[in-house]
């Protein structure tokens, strides 16, 4: 956060620091990486110039001023690497389906629907899957986005 023109998180660059930070932003790596590698390079407290506010980073980037704030927090606080890697994601829910599992979804799809209906709904699916133990519970949507993906 800045207050008043003082950073509270402040990027001081090794001169081999700023080489391989350098080698990113010209190389190869992905645009994440670049782009948090550039922000790196322009936060630096060691240049001549010293680092730029986050206001004018942001501007120079054409990203968030709170991109550029959370960049250097992340590398006083956890270090270069950290803060050029994307973050893992929490509180993800495990896939209900995984391959296997979406490929007889589709193929009980294409199969003939049960007796008494005229076609597969996405609930007779659900509860298809549960009754051969695929699954222990599903809801339609997921049934309904998989076979979207999928056929």
């Amino acid at each position: 956060m800045e207050r008043k023109g003082r950073k509270r998180y402040r990027v001081v660059l090794s001169e081999e620091e700023r080489v391989e930070l350098h080698a990113l932003v010209h190389g190869n790596a992905s645009a994440h990486k670049r782009r948090h590698a550039h922000i790196l390079l322009l936060a630096d407290e060691a240049r001549l110039q010293g680092g730029l506010p986050d206001s004018e980073i942001a501007s120079v980037l054409w990203i968030g001023r709170a991109t550029a704030e959370r960049v250097r927090k992340r590398c006083v606080e956890e270090g270069i690497e950290a803060a050029l890697e994307r973050r893992q994601q929490v509180n993800r829910k495990p896939r209900k389906l995984d391959g296997a599992a979406e490929a007889k979804l589709v193929a009980l799809a294409c199969s003939e629907p049960p007796e008494g209906h005229a076609r597969w709904t996405l609930k007779l699916l659900g509860e298809r899957l549960v009754e051969l133990k695929i699954v222990d519970s599903i809801g339609t949507e997921t049934v309904r986005r998989t076979l979207k993906k999928t056929m």
